[in-house]
């Protein structure tokens, strides 16, 4: 799109823009950041289904997930289970038999509500505060799937319309109950109101689907035709064939769905004098209204500026020139990260890279894995990176993160060479912008439970920082009609309100005392690093410390300063790392890229992930693709959720 074009689709929401931070939104009380479902089909036509919920909770007492009951479609649902796995640890659910409007904390039930429908509902016990939680919910559908004499079939609806949270991802992976000769067997199709999700069949037993920004209100529907022998019994068997009606039902509802696909291509590449029109249509109706709003909400933001000019200002304890030990020696190189750089929503593909090759290092200073300058079979230098442990509790989510992608990138292997990784990475863009974001969420939720992050002034920052810009967006449009039908007091009070938002953005706290003062420490911690050949070398510690420290020079993007003043304080630095097993990665640092390694494969791949959204068309024949527009209706259970 053009730059004309950006500054017109701008005006549209130039006026929706200031009303940032004047309407506050009664929704919100529920976010799910990713929504994944694993679904094992058995052989006795009944489905066993796990979903995750990584959901933001406010003022939430219990949550629910409803079945409509039918017959036609499943006959029962079994074998609930509730967990919190919140952090990597493992709590379960205790159950009761009886439907409760609110339920007790650590309880759930699994049976019918008072709509005689069958409702799973378990209690977060969170009515005054708000808290970023994991849920694994367990469940059987039993006579799921329906026996034709040519394919069996599996027609489910993993979200229904009545679902009442946003979220930012839904993920699924459907296992077959056992492998067929070739996966163009597998028949699959997807159903979805936004046409914006994407279902294969990734294996000879395996289907797996995505959605991106989901909204509550519409569904997320599956359906699959698979060779029936791997029914051995079901509780529905139909005496017919079912292949060719579904093809051309789908591919009716596949025709629609790309029609539709043209049609917003269409309206994007119209979007100039459409966009006018809308202008004309809506822009003298709200203005009035704006304005008289914008008005209220200048008086709100200079009470709020009052009331934290009236707090005290949270300083650090001391001030340090140079730290000299490790502040925290169980920080995360993205914990270091994110305290040092107080004001990010999401960590760079540059800063990534870093956190990265800092938590590969860390990784291998606890056992996790091994990385070694070896000889391959030509007789040339290669790093091998070595998986020796699982995923435990014994570390931390983001670090269990970048070591479930890096165990995942060796495969069964449990071996992978540098240029091999970063091939991966390069490869996988969707997945290395999930696990940025998804590291980035795991950091500020640690930094909150440690008290580091202060979670009400963080809020405050982020909300009026959103309402900044707004205005800023909102002056810049304005300004474009000044001469036309735009008074001038208008764009005055976007600029007042602009500067009000930014006041209190500037002073609110992000960090709590303990919070600012780690932040002093780190950053006396970095000078330090940056400058200890300067100093007496009784100061500087023995050589054995900086595997550890080196960790942190990573994330920092000193390490190759650091090196360099190692070799100037230590003459024989290069012999001695050479020589002693403990200095592994120093010397793997002295010969490899390894510090820097990762940064440009991440930039390329998450650029990648960026530019590779656009239209996926949908399919027809079975052969997996864009999700279409079919389906709905209620054809299968609605699942719905919400807060009490």
């Amino acid at each position: 799109m053009r730059k004309e074009k950006k500054l017109l689709v701008t005006i549209i929401f130039a006026m929706i823009l200031i009303l940032l931070g004047t309407v506050k939104s009664n929704a919100g009380s529920l976010y799910l950041g990713d929504l994944g479902f694993d679904a094992q089909i058995n052989n006795d036509g009944s489905m066993d289904v796990t979903e995750t919920w990584y959901i933001n909770i406010k003022n939430t007492n219990t949550l629910y997930k409803t079945f409509k009951k039918d017959k036609s479609k499943y006959s029962s649902i079994t074998n609930v289970t509730v967990k919190d796995i919140t952090n990597g640890t493992s709590t379960d659910f205790k159950k009761t038999n009886e439907w409760a409007y609110h339920v007790q904390k650590g309880y759930y039930y699994g049976t019918e509500n008072e709509d005689n429908d069958f409702e799973i509902g378990w209690g977060v016990g969170l009515d005054t505060t708000s808290s970023l939680r994991t849920y694994q919910i367990s469940y059987r559908v039993n006579d799921a799937i329906t026996k034709y004499n040519d394919y069996a079939e599996l027609y489910w609806q993993f979200v229904g319309k009545d679902f009442e949270v946003d979220a930012k991802r839904i993920i699924g992976t459907i296992y077959l109950p056992s492998n067929v000769s070739n996966k163009e067997e597998i028949k699959v199709w997807g159903h979805t109101a936004g046409l914006n999700g994407t279902i294969y069949a990734t294996d000879t037993n395996k289907i797996q689907f995505e959605i991106n920004q989901f909204k509550h209100g519409t569904y997320v529907e599956v359906r699959t035709l698979f060779p029936t022998n791997l029914i051995n019994t079901s509780g529905r068997v139909k005496q017919t064939d079912i292949l060719n009606t579904v093809v051309k039902e789908e591919t009716k509802w596949a025709n629609k769905a790309n029609r539709q696909r043209k049609i917003d291509s269409w309206m994007q590449e119209n979007s100039d004098w459409l966009v006018g029109l809308i202008i004309i249509l809506i822009f003298g109706s709200i203005f009035l209204i704006v304005i008289i709003a914008e008005l209220k909400q200048t008086k709100k933001y200079k009470a709020k500026l009052k009331e934290i000019e009236n707090r005290e200002k949270i300083v650090a304890t001391t001030q340090y020139k140079y730290f000299r030990d490790i502040p925290d020696e169980g920080a995360t190189p993205g914990e270091v990260m994110r305290i040092l750089n107080p004001i990010r929503s999401q960590f760079s593909s540059l800063e990534f890279g870093k956190i990265f090759s800092a938590t590969m290092l860390d990784l291998t200073l606890k056992k996790y894995l091994d990385v070694k300058l070896e000889k391959n079979e030509k007789n040339k230098d290669v790093t091998n990176i070595y998986v020796l442990k699982q995923v435990s509790d014994g570390l931390k989510p983001n670090e269990q993160r970048i070591m479930t992608f890096v165990k995942n990138a060796a495969g069964s292997k449990k071996v992978i060479t540098l240029k091999e990784l970063q091939k991966y990475i390069k490869n996988n863009p969707s997945k290395v912008e999930n696990l940025l974001s998804g590291t980035f969420r795991s950091v500020e939720t640690q930094l909150e439970d440690d008290g580091i992050i202060d979670a009400e002034g963080y809020t405050d920052y982020k909300k009026y920082s959103s309402a900044k810009v707004g205005y800023i967006v909102a002056i810049i449009a304005l300004c474009w009609f000044v001469f036309a039908i735009i008074p001038i007091f208008a764009i005055v009070i976007s600029a007042i309100n602009a500067y009000l938002c930014w006041k209190i953005q500037k002073k609110s706290n992000i960090f709590t005392q303990k919070g600012i003062d780690k932040q002093a420490e780190w950053k006396g911690l970095k000078v330090f690093m940056e400058e200890f050949s300067m100093l007496d070398k009784r100061e500087v510690p023995e050589l054995v410390i900086w595997e550890k420290y080196l960790v942190y020079a990573t994330a920092m993007g000193v390490a190759d300063k650091v090196i360099k003043q190692l070799k100037i304080v230590y003459p024989d630095f290069e012999n001695m790392s050479d020589s002693i097993a403990t200095y592994s990665y120093m010397n793997l640092m002295l010969h490899t890229d390894f510090s820097s390694s990762f940064t440009n494969a991440m930039s390329s791949s998450i650029q990648s992930a960026h530019s590779t959204y656009s239209s996926t068309y949908s399919s027809g024949s079975g052969g997996g693709g864009g999700f279409s527009g079919g389906g709905g209706g209620g054809r299968r259970p609605v699942v719905a959720e919400a807060g009490r």
